[in-house]
């Protein structure tokens, strides 16, 4: 990727919160080498929700660090601060920081840091509590706001926490941290300061710290051994299937994952759960794995003799759904790393997948070992039959929209800019939209808790600020709801952001698992909309738009005026503002 396309280089949001005075001259108290530490990390963002339990790492970044270097990112609730987070993850694959207000605020944000958990993605979570020594807590509020081990409501969620007991210690806590997260298999860490860390003088200056050195890169490249053990089985089979799972935004690493599918002439099955690793408009790409595998990607995993799965999350539920009893006949090369982070209190690690060879190394060093260690020689796809051809043409202009009506027009309008959807229902069908670039597509949220699309679809647009890629958000209504104050932050810091809201006026999912309860049961099925429908009244989310300083339009019911709606919203967004179209959509799924 060149400088001009590389996300969150250099491209601050809006300097807007600027302070005013002299900043403090040097480190003075144990939360100025907090601050001081993430500036040398080159932590660009804390995004946060104001709490007194670290208001002296507060005043440290304003009145010391100048709100530069992290520069704040006020948020409105504590979920919306990692969300963000984890969003800038998706696009940069480093760590920005989010802060969260003692037992209470960590309490909020405990569902979005799960789901930064399950997507693998690296946040630096700062925490803070009351006074450790109970002499010095003021009476009643910092009394309930103090939690012995605070970390021990998330430790099953994250790869690794602290709670340092020196301003030294703080420091190295920080950097161990952020490699940690940064580290392969990724996610959210938390470092926990107490009100006296923070706020005590320092009793000398600590000497310095070239953090660069603290953090080495880890590099976990496939051995010679198994690289041969896999290039025999490919060279050895005649109808491989290729999964691509997790997979970095590099651009060599895309084309890398290319070259291999055409040696191979192997189709390829991708995620919607992850990033964008695949061309899904290249001949081999059969589809995404589903809920429910479609029945010509079933097919193709039948038929394989060899199916090489690299990091895919969840393979061996997506084997089950193509074969009974989930073990094919062909033989199974499965890379991945994520076992190194499983645990037994939460099931992320899913279902045991069968694996004739078992690669324990980073996926993109292992494909660039097979496609050096294989040669240019391409071969020609061995199925007939790699994916159907669809229809995709939009429906009658008084036609109330489909999603896929939606993700239609929404492309069309949208023309030849290079665009990057950030978030997607879970009704949607790759078909739909196509997938060209590593910055095309950022996956879903993780760990499937509402309120994480807007969230996510902030600070993704964050990170692509300067880019040059047009950044949208496709959300169904109840997870914007849940996260719908996420907004002002995004318009308060002029971050461009355009989201489109698939409004079904109900939690749909859980009406159709009512319907299929209500079915075994031989009871009314038609009841199944009872605590599920967003109506009566009606909710007004343009306003809600409107209410934050965004541009809001809707509700739009059909796809005509879903048509007429979309340039002025795409406007909007291009002269560096927020924008909401509230579409009302026919419920159902792709």
């Amino acid at each position: 990727m060149d400088d001009k396309m590389t996300p969150g280089a250099g491209h601050n949001v809006a300097r807007v919160e600027d302070p005013k005075g002299p900043l403090a001259p040097k480190a003075s108290f144990g939360s100025d080498v907090v601050a001081e530490t993430l500036r040398d990390l080159d932590v660009p963002y804390i995004a946060l929700n104001p709490g007194a339990s670290y208001r002296g790492l507060h005043d440290s970044i304003v009145n010391y660090l100048g709100n530069t270097k992290p520069q704040m990112l006020l948020c409105l609730h504590e979920e919306h601060a990692v969300h963000i987070a984890q969003g800038w993850a998706k696009v940069t694959e480093k760590a920005m920081a989010a802060a969260v207000h003692s037992n209470v605020g960590l309490m909020h944000a405990s569902m979005a840091i799960f789901n930064a958990w399950c997507d693998r993605m690296p946040v630096l979570i700062m925490g803070a509590t009351g006074y450790l020594d109970a002499a010095r807590r003021r009476p009643w509020i910092e009394w309930i706001h103090t939690s012995r081990d605070q970390a021990s409501m998330i430790r099953n969620y994250v790869k690794w926490d602290d709670q340092p007991g020196s301003p030294t210690a703080a420091r190295e806590a920080i950097v161990r941290a952020r490699w940690i997260a940064e580290t392969t298999p990724k996610g959210p860490v938390y470092v926990n300061l107490d009100v006296g860390l923070q706020e005590d003088p320092l009793a000398k200056d600590l000497p310095p710290m070239d953090v660069k050195r603290y953090g080495p890169p880890v590099v976990l490249g496939p051995s010679e051994d198994l690289v041969a053990q896999a290039k025999k089985l490919i060279e050895g089979a005649k109808k491989p299937v290729i999964f691509y799972g997790r997979g970095s935004r590099a651009q060599a690493a895309w084309d890398n994952r290319v070259a291999l599918a055409e040696r191979l002439g192997a189709p390829v099955i991708t995620d919607l759960k992850s990033s964008a690793v695949f061309p899904t408009e290249h001949p081999l790409h059969a589809g995404c794995a589903h809920m429910q595998a479609e029945k010509h990607i079933a097919a193709l995993v039948r038929e394989a003799d060899l199916i090489l799965a690299f990091d895919a999350v969840d393979i061996g539920g997506f084997l089950l759904s193509c074969v009974e009893g989930g073990a094919p006949t062909g033989k199974i090369v499965n890379v991945s790393m994520d076992h190194r982070i499983h645990n037994g209190w939460s099931m992320d690690h899913q279902v045991l997948p069968p694996a004739d060879l078992f690669v324990s190394a980073d996926t993109d060093l292992t494909v660039a070992a097979l496609v050096k260690a294989l040669g240019s020689a391409k071969k020609e796809v061995w199925s007939k039959d790699v994916r159907p051809k669809r229809d995709l043409a939009l429906r009658g202009a008084n036609e109330q929209p489909l999603v896929r009506d939606l993700a239609l027009a929404l492309r069309k309008a949208l023309g030849k800019r290079e665009v990057s959807l950030l978030h997607t229902t879970i009704a949607w069908h790759e078909s739909w939209w196509p997938i060209d670039h590593p910055l095309a597509y950022f996956g879903g949220a993780g760990g499937g808790g509402l309120a994480a699309g807007p969230g996510i679809a902030v600070g993704s647009a964050l990170a692509l600020r300067g880019s040059g890629r047009f950044p949208v958000a496709v959300l169904g209504d109840g997870d914007f709801l849940m996260g719908a104050t996420v907004l002002w932050t995004a318009v308060h810091y002029r971050i461009p952001l355009l989201i489109v809201v698939s409004n079904n006026s109900s939690f749909y999912n859980d009406e159709l698992h009512q319907e299929r309860v209500a079915h075994t049961r031989t009871r009314p099925p038609e009841n199944k909309w009872i605590g599920q429908k967003m109506i009566d009244p009606d909710i007004d989310l343009a306003q809600i738009a409107k209410g934050q300083g965004a541009t809001g339009i809707g509700p739009v019911r059909t796809i005509a005026e879903l048509e007429a709606a979309l340039p002025g919203a795409i406007a909007a967004v291009e002269a560096g503002g927020v924008a909401l179209i509230d579409v009302r959509v026919v419920p159902g799924y792709a």
